[in-house]
């Protein structure tokens, strides 16, 4: 009888901690906002440690605007379906990709110089603005709906910074400009989730 008992105090001990993994794992899964910060981090760190230069950068960002764009389309209804997650999913492995691999290739950036500056700071920006996303949507903050507007300004600001990376210098006018795009998106974010709206 001990036996039986120690056995099936195994076995229930054993579904709990699965159950209970499973629900950690699901809950922690990263989002696609999640997985906004974290490429945009990367491109930050090559941008500070040399492994890209700004035309690099300006590249990735330009495909993080079809990313953006993408999450935007997604959540406009309010719900974003299984093909589109799967889309989405996609496109951010395939900038995952080839953010590695412009770190890791021959071509280096100067992170002291000028141009590299202000592309860095934007970048951070990036960061910041997608880490407030992030929270808002984690917190219940901002619905789906609004995540996607908001996504849609993001694909405003990354354009901008490819545009002007492009030939591999960001000028102060240029820059100018952007950060004014990113004041703009900086008040949206700070409207939306304190709208009174809630995730259901």
């Amino acid at each position: 009888m001990t036996i039986v008992k120690s056995a099936l105090a195994l076995s229930l001990a054993t579904l709990f901690s699965t159950a209970a993994f499973a629900q950690q794992t699901t809950s922690t899964a990263p989002t696609p906002v999640d997985r906004n910060v974290n490429q945009q981090q990367r491109i930050e760190n090559g941008l500070q440690s040399g492994q890209l230069n700004t035309k690099e950068a300006g590249r990735l960002e330009r495909q993080e605007t079809h990313v953006e764009r993408l999450e935007s389309r997604a959540a406009a209804d309010g719900a974003v379906t299984t093909g589109e997650a799967k889309r989405i999913d996609a496109a951010q492995d395939a900038v995952s990709k080839n953010i590695y691999q412009q770190k890791h290739d021959a071509q280096i950036g100067n992170p002291n110089s000028a141009s590299s500056q202000r592309l860095q700071a934007d970048v951070q920006r990036n960061v910041n603005q997608q880490e407030r996303i992030a929270n808002g949507v984690d917190s219940g903050t901002l619905t789906t709906r609004e995540a996607g507007a908001l996504e849609h300004g993001q694909a405003r600001v990354t354009r901008k910074e490819a545009n002007a990376a492009a030939n591999g210098h960001v000028g102060a006018h240029e820059e100018a400009r952007i950060q004014r795009t990113e004041s703009r998106q900086s008040g949206r974010v700070f409207a939306k989730k304190h709208n009174g709206r809630t995730a259901n």
